[in-house]
């Protein structure tokens, strides 16, 4: 039984084999700032507010950064079109974990602007190498590859956060009197040397494809449909889903922290077990695919609103003893349920947009994701100074959700109609 399954994990690791090792590097680079970026996922919350910051303060903080890349985002898309990528990728493994030390220093010594400004340097920095890597993977990478490829980047963020707990947890169970949460996010950063290293080995002959990108008055306004109608098309069920998920995912910690007295070391050791989760569910993508196509999208996606439900649910229960441990299994199954669906819906709408506006999809992607976290943050702070539960605000997002699955079930319908149709040119 045991070499059965060694024998399975074996052959799901194999199928990575045939991407090269300059894409491998990309992906030591992404999982080098995932590190960083998973650990002030998983504790800079909880030091916040042992360092005296409420709820609202700090969703005003996470609110900046996520405004900072609503404008950027875009103009960077548009800017990286036509140009090498390399040198972009290793500018952002230079700047994010300075920015993190600076706003770790701020947290600490109470400076609110320099706090602001490391925030939003932060996420200006973390989405260049974001909205990068996936035109990169298709500009360097034949078809038949995509979904490989794009499910390893999304396992980066999994192998990220493992790694980023473990790492928080091995602190505090080694070093229990030097521990801090400040001073486990500044060894953290030291992380990004493997991205320096790895992006400056980047291979520097690299493709980039000639489109036009530079507006035109002379385009006729059916052009500009042909361009932008499939981005907003594609774009819609992504910020519905991505307005519900900023209400709950920056601060799920604090709903652990509040409703439970999780520490910072036992939050980051339920990431890490959530993550073991997202991460082989991410390796089993391709074969997913293969097997139910994208409309295993929806499935995934409705199986995790439930969960999230019944997250929502342990919040009202948490004066019962298994409380905690409804929303512990409930909080580990939902990320997965959720997460799985990413790298194929990424895949999906680069495909269904075209190749000449693959980096304006990912740009329009990642401001989305940013602006909707931007007003949801804001949104967290109005609706925890009224009062309103963590359950209560779950719920929200369970519905935001439940729209959001519904329209990715209108576009994969679209998508096989433009298929079928001819509108959509599959890459060779």
């Amino acid at each position: 039984m045991v070499s059965g399954l060694l024998r399975r994990m074996g052959g799901l690791f194999k199928q990575y084999s045939a991407l090269d090792a300059n894409i491998m590097r990309l992906f030591s680079v992404a999982f080098s700032l995932n590190v960083i970026n998973c650990a002030f996922f998983l504790i800079l919350n909880i030091f916040m507010s042992k360092s005296g910051y409420d709820d609202p303060s700090i969703a005003t903080f996470w609110s900046a950064r996520f405004f900072f890349v609503l404008i950027f985002a875009v103009p960077f898309g548009r800017f990286i079109q036509n140009r090498k990528i390399r040198p972009l990728i290793l500018l952002s493994v230079l700047i994010y974990p300075l920015a993190c030390v600076a706003t770790i220093e701020a947290v600490d010594g109470h400076y609110y602007t320099a706090i602001y400004l490391g925030m939003m340097v932060m996420g200006g920095a973390e989405s260049m190498l974001r909205i990068s890597a996936a035109p990169y993977i298709l500009r360097n990478l034949p078809q038949e590859l995509h979904t490989r490829a794009f499910s390893m980047n999304f396992a980066t963020w999994s192998g990220g956060l493992i790694a980023a707990g473990l790492t928080i947890f091995g602190l505090k169970s080694i070093f229990p009197e030097l521990y801090h949460e400040k001073w486990a996010l500044e060894m953290i950063c030291l992380f990004s040397i493997i991205g320096v290293f790895a992006s400056w080995q980047l291979k520097r002959d690299e493709h980039v494809p000639v489109v036009d990108a530079a507006p035109s008055k002379k385009k006729s306004a059916k052009v500009m449909w042909d361009d932008w109608g499939p981005m907003l098309r594609a774009a819609t069920p992504t910020l519905v889903i991505a307005v519900g998920a900023g209400l709950t995912i920056p601060f799920i910690n604090l709903f652990f922290h509040h409703s439970f007295g999780m520490d910072s070391d036992q939050f980051a050791l339920l990431g890490t077990a959530t993550h073991v989760l997202v991460l082989l569910g991410a390796l089993i993508i391709p074969q997913i695919k293969d097997r139910y196509g994208y409309e295993s999208i929806t499935v995934t996606q409705s199986l995790s609103v439930l969960a999230l439900v019944l997250l929502a649910s342990s919040d009202f229960l948490h004066g019962y003893s298994w409380a905690l441990v409804m929303a512990i299994a409930c909080y580990m199954f939902r990320q997965p349920l959720m997460s799985i669906a990413n790298p194929m819906t990424t895949e999906m709408t680069m495909y269904y947009v075209g190749e000449k506006n693959r980096e304006m999809m990912s740009a329009v992607s990642s401001s989305i994701w940013s602006g909707s976290w931007f007003f949801s943050s804001l949104t967290f702070r109005f609706l925890r100074e009224s009062g309103l539960r963590y359950g209560n605000i779950f719920l929200i997002t369970a519905g935001l959700y439940a729209i959001g699955v519904f329209l990715y079930f209108l576009l994969i319908r679209d998508y096989r109609r433009r298929i079928r149709d001819g509108v959509i040119q599959l890459p060779a």
